[in-house]
């Protein structure tokens, strides 16, 4: 079961981290988040999802984001996790309103989430 709401992201003087430090916003990761189309992706990846059935799924936004992360950075499963787990300005990219060293998910879903969507709308 999925429930969206749109991708509204935190604004950056608003995301926190440890000891009230503040992003960059030159970094490259909080560039590519006000350039991606949020909503639009989330779309196609809500249209493999059901709205009534099991229980309740990853925003779209973390996953959709976990996939540009892996694949921007030739990472494995485990290591995109991993990478996410430790860069404040990863989480920032999947929408997460503060930072936070818990997994955003168990890499075993990267496995689900190629099932579900199909090799093409995966890559």
């Amino acid at each position: 079961m999925i429930k969206y709401t749109s991708s509204k992201q935190v604004s950056i003087d608003d995301y926190l981290i440890s000891h009230g430090k503040k992003l960059n916003p030159e970094n490259r990761w909080i560039k590519l988040t006000s350039l991606m189309p949020w909503d639009n992706l989330s779309s196609v990846y809500l249209k493999k999802m059901s709205k009534k059935m099991g229980r309740r799924a990853i925003a779209p936004r973390i996953v959709i984001g976990a996939v540009i992360v892996k694949h921007l950075k030739s990472l494995s499963d485990e290591e995109t996790i991993e990478e996410i787990r430790e860069n404040a300005y990863l989480q920032y990219f999947l929408g997460l309103p503060e930072y936070t060293y818990d997994q955003v998910f168990t890499p075993s879903l990267f496995v689900t989430i190629r099932r579900r969507l199909g090799e093409r709308e995966f890559n």
